[in-house]
């Protein structure tokens, strides 16, 4: 296996002085393709601010991310969004869904930042609201969805890219047991039958449970490192 996502000493500071706050503290990380890594940390541990700076929605105080051998530090802010647009797909907690547009529109978004054609688009999005079971609900706005079928929706749109890395940020926090279940076999037959790198954050035992390896994270540093193989 080849790392595909890889940081070294990745450090966030918010703030200066007596009110600098140390979210991210020298933090050393590899995923491999095809490898599905869990993060876990109570609320305020810095999960969610590794995952943005490791899909360059941040920017780090100091240290590295690597994707594919490119530094996303010495990118123009044009080649860092390019290389955005191709590689990551990103599930956010708060599901990130643009209001006026429908389930398919906002699905189709990172394919029409690709610039794909209409034809692939159209049927990669109908692929996807097949998978996520929301065929049915294709033409509705976010606001007429529940905050289940909308994070249904957020992972589809992050699947859309077939992106060689996936962020998810609590990705069945607002799903049933049921749903969470089948939307992680989605995400382990994604990561498993395209080598994708991902990196879930959960609070969930039964999402951990599918990891190869689990990541501990408190105040900001990778405190312990669990593995396991997954059976799948």
């Amino acid at each position: 296996m080849s790392a595909v996502l890889q940081t070294t000493g990745l450090s966030r500071v918010f703030g200066s002085g007596d009110r600098a706050v140390t979210a991210l503290d020298d933090v050393d990380l590899s995923i491999d393709a095809g490898e599905l890594v869990v993060l876990r940390g109570p609320s305020g541990s810095g999960k969610t601010t590794l995952l943005t700076l490791l899909g360059g929605l941040d920017v780090p105080t100091a240290g590295r991310v690597v994707i594919d051998g490119t530094d996303l530090g010495t990118l123009s802010e044009p080649a860092a969004a390019d290389l955005r647009a191709r590689s990551i797909g990103y599930v956010f907690q708060s599901f990130g869904l643009i209001p006026v547009l429908s389930a398919a529109e906002n699905i189709e978004i990172p394919l029409r930042i690709l610039r794909t054609p209409a034809a692939e688009r159209e049927a990669r999005v109908a692929e996807l609201l097949d998978r996520v079971g929301l065929s049915s609900h294709s033409e509705q706005r976010p606001y007429e969805l529940s905050g289940g079928q909308q994070q249904r929706v957020g992972i589809a749109r992050a699947l859309a890219n077939r992106p060689r890395i996936l962020l998810a940020d609590e990705p069945t926090g607002q799903l049933d047991s049921g749903t969470g279940a089948s939307m992680m076999d989605l995400i382990v037959s994604v990561v498993r039958s395209e080598g994708v790198a991902a990196l879930v954050s959960t609070h969930d035992p039964a999402v951990a449970a599918l990891a190869d390896r689990v990541l501990e994270l408190h105040d900001g540093r990778l405190s312990r490192r669990g593995r396991h193989a997954a059976q799948v």
